[in-house]
């Protein structure tokens, strides 16, 4: 009889525990009967793909990982363009590899569009970037994208996380090669598929995340941010990065105060965990969501 080919998606906000729950997963399949349950991971966040961006994107490091095999980590270069299709691509091979071992694959992130990639059946746009087109929307601020966007394909507008801006271009860009971006109703899971969404209450996450930040401080992480602004990135560059790139940049360019940093970290990283939570509510019909405590 052929197995069932079956995958464990860890979902939910930032700092909510996913990378501890996703290896205490691993390892509790590894420790089972047969040998096709043993897990391995690998990781849907849109930063944590890229090189060198280890202390900024909360990057799993070797002592965490209890011996579990980890994907999808370090894996391109600063200056390249990773898009949602092809991280899916690039995945593809790794998630047939896993089955053939008789192992089972568990997706672990926060990136929602990344882990959608994975685990549905569907047809993701294989545009190429466009420079000099995204040069120009750059200029933009985010309102003016937005309704750029609302005015073209007011369709992919009502679905957008309308703050995103590397998002929102990334579909003015889709429209202007194809005239539209393809929406995919009613997708169906390509697997077997067993969900866990981790959910912090709103006070707790808060407290994580001002814990978090003050760790990677601590750790390091100005230091990191100077590296790659050495590279010639600018806080404008930064943004495919992620906010805590985007906002340690404008105090190290010093358009802002060491206190103003910090509380633009926090307010933005709460702003950001409260889409990240309103995505994963598209789940619920069939993910085993896991009240975190503590």
């Amino acid at each position: 009889m052929e197995r069932v080919q079956k995958v464990i998606v860890v979902a939910g906000p930032t700092a909510s525990g996913k990378s501890d729950f996703a290896v205490k997963l691993a390892l509790s399949l590894s420790k089972g009967l047969a040998p096709f349950i043993d897990g391995e991971i690998i990781s849907a966040d849109s930063r944590q793909v890229y090189k060198g961006l280890d202390i900024g994107t909360g990057k799993i490091i070797e002592g965490e990982t209890n011996g579990i095999v980890h994907h999808m980590l370090s894996v391109y270069d600063l200056d390249e363009e990773v898009t949602v299709a092809r991280f899916a691509r690039d995945c593809s091979p790794i998630i047939e590899d896993i089955f053939t071992r008789n192992k089972t694959p568990i997706i672990c992130g926060g990136t929602g569009q990344y882990i959608d990639a994975l685990i549905y059946n569907t047809q993701l746009p294989t545009v190429a970037p466009n420079k000099k087109f995204r040069e120009e929307l750059e200029i933009k601020n985010s309102e003016e994208l937005f309704e750029k966007l609302s005015i073209k394909d007011p369709a992919r507008a009502h679905v957008i996380d309308k703050h995103n801006r590397v998002r929102v271009i990334r579909a003015l860009e889709i429209i202007e090669s194809l005239g539209y971006v393809p929406l995919q109703e009613n997708p169906k899971l390509k697997y077997e598929t067993e969900m866990y969404i981790m959910n912090p209450t709103r006070q707790l996450l808060r407290e994580r995340v001002v814990q978090r930040l003050k760790k990677r401080f601590e750790v390091g992480m100005i230091d990191e941010v100077k590296i790659v602004m050495q590279r010639g990135y600018t806080s404008g560059d930064m943004k495919k990065f992620g906010l805590e790139y985007v906002t340690i940049t404008k105090y190290l360019e010093g358009t802002i105060t060491e206190e103003e940093m910090y509380q633009e970290l926090t307010n933005k990283t709460m702003q950001y965990v409260k889409r990240q939570q309103t995505w994963n509510k598209k789940y619920l019909s069939f993910a085993k969501v896991i009240d975190v405590k503590e």
